[in-house]
């Protein structure tokens, strides 16, 4: 049960929420006994399936409780209500260095201020024992006053500590800046890998980006582990030598060749601020000006952080994308992890369903070859061929490279039509709706459910919460829930992005996937937490009665088809998929 707002919990009365994600919810509350404002971290119920959850939880409570030092945000108090556990939490109004960082390059007293308060408070706790792992921009705080606080300190951990379908569902910690220890899932991690993550941060303050982009989390994870890292002064060539070689030892592949403290890192990198020259010019690169929109940041409970937390006050700011600079080679970052994996995967078990989209996928128009023609692979067909050649005539094109995806799966080719839509989406503008919007509806046209879900939901993210229009929602439910049956489909769609907008479809999304693809006994759970969220919900009775079919229960299952199929209410497409249950059962 969420926490209502004007509700008292304990000696907290809920004001608002701040903000809403996979693992936690925030809500700035007022405790009147000491008068003063302070924010609930609340997590998720999910974690309650795990019945010794509740007792790991309280011990890495006061661990984290336990840090005191003024560039972390504290916690006052851990407790309870309804089952669900929440830290209480410093309450602080501003804004994230993420934010900040999307406005625009930072000066180099900007810089200097986030590496000395972030450097304090790393440092401070790992002499406590303490690891953050998630380091990150939205998990650096910048106060109204200018004061610098380290938010979510253990939360991870304690999030880890859990044995949930949840967290078990997740990478504890954020894809661009996870170190490749933790991206590999190793358990002895230490001081060091929180390192590689704040070097991350240095990277991207300095260099104008961060090392690892990609369509998908599993390909940037995927880098982090194996790709050599971007050199800084080939991405931004105004990027002194001295601070270069700084982050190339914080961001080694192998910790055991980092610095071994985070003291260490702060001081070269400060001896090499200072040796290349301050101010620094390298701090700035140049952007496109339809990437950089100048939006006035706005004043919120900074506590909702964009860890997978999104306020429902401010209107999220479309997300900037950075370019690549100066004369070094694109570097095109592909899924080919999950490529590997679809290769080994191409003919996936799902049930039968009849498509929703009667209509003929559409032929994208092949651009006249402009130089000598490309030869033809006797295994490739002519109109592959002719796509390969508008992308060599016009290579940074999205338009072409998403014209070369969608007729390399008419041909058969599916991985190496989505490596082609990964290209095209890193090479399209992040506000170009009318791009996604036709690469869903193309891909949804060739019931190429995965692709399909990944353009939608990252259209549904483009729009605030509760903003998202009816085209965009409904073909992203349709998308989501036929994917959620293809075991590649975690490759490319994230269940946390889901939970960012609507949290209900994540739970069936997750639900159908356990059902397909794992157990049914964690499908029976996910559709459980779905229920509770949203309990009149089409998709939660579609898959409840597909969980009845294979538990051995057709009764049950023809029940709910017969109510589905015959509800006038009911989507098309679900009432579609109810029918040809029904005929698969009788």
């Amino acid at each position: 049960m969420s926490f209502k707002l004007g509700e008292n919990v304990g000696p907290y009365q809920v004001m608002e929420q701040l903000g809403q994600g996979g693992m936690a919810s925030v809500y700035k509350a007022y405790h009147a006994a000491l008068d003063r404002y302070v924010a609930l971290k609340v997590l998720h119920q999910a974690f309650n399936e795990d019945s010794t959850f509740i007792g790991r939880f309280q011990r890495e409570a006061r661990v984290v409780a336990k840090l005191e030092h003024p560039n972390i945000v504290p916690v006052y108090d851990y407790a309870e209500h309804e089952g669900r556990p929440f830290l209480v939490m410093k309450f602080i109004e501003g804004d994230t260095l993420k934010a900040r960082l999307n406005q625009g390059p930072l000066s180099s007293r900007e810089i200097e201020t986030v590496v000395e308060s972030v450097g304090a408070a790393l440092g401070y706790a790992h002499r406590q024992g303490v690891l953050h792992r998630d380091i990150k921009p939205s998990n650096v705080l910048i106060s109204t006053d200018n004061v610098m606080y380290l938010a979510d300190f253990g939360l991870a951990r304690i999030a880890e500590a859990g044995e949930s379908t949840l967290s078990a569902d997740s990478i504890m910690g954020t894809p661009q800046y996870i170190s490749p220890e933790q991206a590999m899932g190793m358990k002895d991690l230490d001081g060091k890998t929180d390192i590689y993550s704040f070097g991350v941060m240095l990277y991207e303050m300095v260099v104008g980006r961060v090392p690892f982009t990609a369509d998908t989390p599993f390909s940037i994870i995927h880098d982090h582990i194996y790709t050599p890292l971007p050199l800084p002064r080939i991405v931004n060539p105004n990027v002194p030598e001295v601070v270069e070689r700084v982050l190339l030892k914080a961001l080694a592949k192998d910790r055991h060749d980092r610095y071994q403290t985070v003291e260490e890192l702060v001081d070269a990198f400060k001896r090499a601020w200072v040796e290349s020259g301050m101010p620094m010019q390298g701090t700035s690169i140049k952007m496109r000006p339809t990437e950089f929109r100048g939006e006035a940041s706005t004043q919120v409970g900074a506590q909702a952080s964009e860890s997978g937390e999104t306020g429902h006050s401010p209107a999220p700011k479309r997300t900037s994308k950075w370019v690549w600079v100066g004369s070094g080679i694109v570097v095109i970052l592909c899924c080919m992890v999950g490529l590997a994996a679809v290769r080994n995967n191409s003919r996936l078990t799902s049930p039968p369903v009849m498509s929703a989209i009667q209509s003929t996928p559409t032929r994208m128009p092949v651009l006249a070859n402009t130089t000598p023609p490309l030869p033809n692979p006797s295994n490739e067909s002519p109109d592959v061929t002719a796509a390969r050649q508008a992308v060599q005539n016009d290579p940074g094109n999205p338009d072409v490279h998403l014209q070369l995806a969608l007729v390399l799966w008419d041909d058969g080719k599916k991985e190496a039509s989505v490596e082609e839509l990964a290209q095209a989406v890193n090479l399209a503008d992040p506000g170009n709706e009318e791009f996604y919007m036709r690469a869903a509806h193309e891909f949804m046209a060739r019931e190429a459910w995965v692709p399909a879900a990944g353009m939608y939901v990252r259209l549904a993210g483009s729009y605030p919460r509760g903003e998202i229009p009816e085209e965009v929602r409904s073909g992203m439910h349709e998308t989501v829930y036929k994917a959620a049956a293809e075991k590649n489909m975690t490759l490319f769609v994230f269940f946390e992005r889901i939970d960012n907008f609507d949290l209900p479809l994540g739970y069936v999304a997750r639900g159908r996937y356990a059902l397909y693809n794992g157990s049914l006994e964690d499908a029976r759970i996910q559709l459980e937490n779905a229920e509770r969220v949203k309990p009149d919900m089409y998709e939660a009775f579609l898959l409840k009665a597909e969980i009845e079919i294979k538990a051995g229960s057709p009764q049950e299952a023809k029940n709910i088809l017969l109510s589905l199929s015959s509800d006038l209410g009911v989507p098309e497409w679900i009432r579609i998929m109810a029918e040809d249950y029904l005929k698969s059962i009788q």
